[in-house]
């Protein structure tokens, strides 16, 4: 939704401003102009990009609508669900979570958090770490170690899209510009015309440089910019489960591991202590 607002705000501020300043959206038509631009912006992606980052950009495309995916409910849930397994694991021992770690689907503790059940990456994080440790196997730095390369292999594959976009906006008002040059070009071809003509034709050239300039600014790189922000939530979900996880695994209460993993969210999404405290709170009081 707020991709669309702002998309509005951009057409509406550039062309309304346009047209209140007493100029003419006519002469701005110029379906060959954006044939140009769009058409080698569209020839360079695919030139520059293999299959793989591809169908990623145009799957992330597809998921922009989304306003918000992660906010401060979800790290609630997230941190409500890591409790309760670590409180039975402390409480069973570490096989006492085997079956809720096999089987999602069928755990009574998963079923009371739908929205992180529903989740792949992070029920394939999560599960993946807590099978380690029910393993019994796994020193604390090498499991850091390696929650660590996986996240930061996690953000690269992701960037991916955004990389992608970023480029072809960058290239944008480049190919503005040849669709200006091919203008002029067929301007000065025609200088026998009457100046009125030719004074048009250059007009309409103009016209590439800024839609070019436009689609770059105004479109594509705040895409790149909107992906980078989902990165950005998606990566600070796995640094919450890491730093609980971790701090479980050095010894430290359920209580105290949710709180260390609470103290990893961005402020702005941070339950206060007392709210993350009554949210475990009822899983304390079955226990």
């Amino acid at each position: 939704m707020l991709i669309f607002i702002g998309f509005v705000v951009v057409v509406l501020s550039v062309f309304g401003g346009f047209a209140m300043s007493g100029g003419h959206l006519g002469p701005l038509y110029q379906p060959m102009e954006f044939l140009i631009i769009v058409g080698a912006a569209v020839g360079s992606f695919i030139a520059s990009n293999n299959g793989k980052a591809i169908r990623a950009t145009l799957r992330t495309l597809a998921r922009l609508k989304r306003s918000t995916k992660y906010d401060k409910s979800i790290y609630m849930d997230l941190m409500g669900l890591q409790y309760k397994l670590l409180w039975k694991m402390r409480r069973d021992g570490a096989i006492g979570i085997e079956k809720d770690i096999e089987s999602p689907a069928d755990s009574e503790i998963f079923a009371d958090y739908p929205r992180i059940l529903s989740d792949p990456m992070i029920m394939g994080f999560t599960t993946d770490y807590l099978r380690l440790m029910v393993s019994g196997s796994m020193d604390p730095i090498e499991l850091d170690e390696l929650m660590t390369h996986e996240i930061e292999a996690f953000e690269h594959e992701a960037r991916v899209p955004a990389d992608a976009l970023l480029k072809v906006g960058d290239g944008l008002p480049a190919f503005g510009i040849v669709a200006a040059v091919l203008g002029v070009v067929k301007a000065l071809a025609s200088a026998d015309a009457a100046a009125g003509e030719v004074g048009m034709m250059v007009a309409h050239a103009l016209v590439g440089t800024f839609v070019g300039i436009l689609l770059a600014y105004g479109f594509v790189n705040p895409l790149a910019s909107r992906i980078e922000r989902q990165v950005q939530e998606a990566v600070k979900v796995l640094q919450c489960v890491r730093v609980t996880l971790l701090a479980n695994l050095n010894g430290y209460a359920p209580q105290l591991a949710v709180e260390f993993g609470r103290k990893a969210l961005d402020t702005s999404d941070r339950p206060t202590f007392g709210e993350l405290e009554d949210h475990v709170r009822p899983s304390l009081s079955a226990a």
